[in-house]
């Protein structure tokens, strides 16, 4: 099975703290990302085996969590004044990503999500930015922010409980949540949001996608 801390991305130096402190319990025991995954050519005998085709989980680069996992709820207060939680999105899919200004493969992913937020927002989607830099310095993460044209939610997770909560041992780590709070998948490690692979895995999972076919 595939463990969804690979990946990691941990430099030296600043970085340290989120080693050796708080997320380091998400090493240790089992975890409720630890269920088994899904595998495309798991099943149909010998073909399958020989010929094992890609599901969109494995082209878009997401490892597809089983069913029947609940994502763990927040309440986390915004960059921009006021709070934000999980359950109000209840309705909605939800890219959950957790990031720091630190981290470079995260500052590469960014406009990728912010392109995923403006193509989908209408249809129900909502990207969700979750800042791991500890103490939430404005000072560092508004021009951050700013400089990056970032629109979506960006929440602040300063003592990391909500990371720990998520068991993210590596960065950027992110999390699909289908509509009603079901984690369906995680990536952890840059991705590129807004490919072609990554909307046709994302589209059938909006809100109301179904009802559209």
């Amino acid at each position: 099975m595939r463990g969804w801390a690979s990946g990691t991305l941990f430099g030296a130096g600043r970085r340290e703290w989120l080693v050796r402190g708080a997320l380091a319990v998400a090493l240790v025991g089992v975890t409720v990302w630890a269920l088994p995954v899904r595998r495309a050519g798991e099943e149909g005998g010998h073909q399958a085996q020989l010929e094992p085709v890609l599901d969109p989980w494995e082209r878009a680069g997401v490892t597809e969590l089983t069913e029947g996992q609940r994502a763990p709820g927040f309440s986390l207060e915004r960059l921009d004044g006021g709070r934000a939680s999980l359950a109000e999105h209840r309705d909605k899919l939800v890219v959950l990503n957790f990031w720091a200004t630190w981290c470079t493969p995260c500052t590469v992913e960014m406009p990728t999500l912010e392109a995923l937020w403006r193509a989908y927002r209408e249809r129900g989607l909502v990207v969700l930015g979750v800042s791991v830099d500890r103490g939430a310095p404005r000072g560092l993460l508004e021009p951050y922010v700013a400089n990056l044209g970032l629109t979506f939610p960006i929440l602040l997770d300063p003592d990391l409980r909500t990371a720990q909560a998520w068991r993210v041992t590596g960065l950027p780590a992110t999390f699909i949540v289908r509509p009603g709070g079901e984690a369906a998948g995680m990536a952890v490690g840059a991705r590129e949001w807004d490919s072609a692979p990554m909307r046709a895995l994302l589209e059938p999972l909006l809100p109301g996608a179904h009802a559209r076919h």
